[in-house]
């Protein structure tokens, strides 16, 4: 493909993202932001990251 077509493509989305808005539910977003009940949260992540460590240590002594 030429560069003038590949630039006329690329101005092309940039247009298309440009005039794009989404809809947003500000309602459900502002449950999120504001919800500051620390008991429901689970750190998915942290057991996994904690067993890592884990294994790292034992690997250098």
């Amino acid at each position: 493909m030429g560069r003038g077509r590949q630039k006329a493509k690329h101005t092309k989305l940039a247009r298309e993202l440009k005039s794009f808005s989404p809809t947003v539910d500000y309602a459900a977003l502002q449950r999120e932001l504001t919800h500051h009940d620390e008991n429901q949260y689970v750190d998915r992540w942290g057991d996994a990251q904690d067993s890592e460590g884990e294994d790292d240590e034992s690997a250098r002594v």
